[in-house]
C-alpha cells in the first residue's frame, strides 16, 4: 500500500535529525557501522508508510465500532489484524508509561495563577499598559 491509497499527501514525513539521532543511538560508532542518507531517507519512507497503514486500519476498526476517536484499543487491534501482534506487549508498555507521565507530570500554572493577583486587578492593569502604549504610539514626535 502506498500512501497515494491513503489520499497521498507528499509533505508526510518525519524529521531528518530525529531519525539521525535514532539510528545514532542504535548504531554506537564503536561499531564502525555508518547509515548512508538514502538509506536513512528510505527507512523514512517506510516509517510513515507504517504509520499511515496502522492508522487507516484503527480508523476502519474505530468507524465500525461507531468512535469517533482512535484509541489504544483500536492500534492493538489494528496491529494484530495486520499481522503485527508481536509489537503489542511493547506499544502497550509504552502507551502505560506514556499514561504514568501524564498523571505525575506537575500542572504548569498560567501567569495568572502565580501572579498573587485577581482578575480585575490584572484586566486594570492591561488596560493602563494598552492605555500608555496608545498614548506612545500616538504621541507627535519632537521636532528639533
Amino acid at each position: 500500500m502506498s500512501d497515494r491509497e491513503f489520499g497521498g499527501n507528499d509533505d508526510l514525513s518525519l524529521p531528518k535529525a530525529t531519525v539521525q539521532k535514532i539510528i545514532t543511538e542504535i548504531l554506537p560508532s564503536s561499531s564502525g557501522q555508518s547509515f548512508a542518507r538514502d538509506a536513512r531517507d528510505l527507512l523514512i519512507e517506510c516509517c510513515v508508510e507504517f504509520i499511515t497503514l496502522i492508522s487507516s486500519e484503527a480508523n476502519d476498526i474505530s468507524e465500525k465500532e461507531a468512535k469517533k476517536t482512535i484509541a489504544v484499543e483500536h492500534i492493538e487491534k489494528a496491529l494484530t489484524e495486520l499481522g503485527f501482534q508481536d509489537y503489542v506487549p511493547d506499544v502497550l508498555a509504552v502507551a502505560d508509561e506514556f499514561k504514568d507521565q501524564q498523571k505525575t507530570r506537575e500542572k504548569k500554572q498560567n501567569k495568572m495563577e502565580t501572579s498573587g493577583m485577581s482578575e480585575e486587578e490584572l484586566l486594570r492593569m492591561q488596560e493602563q499598559m494598552f492605555s500608555q502604549a496608545r498614548e506612545k504610539y500616538n504621541a507627535v514626535p519632537d521636532e528639533a
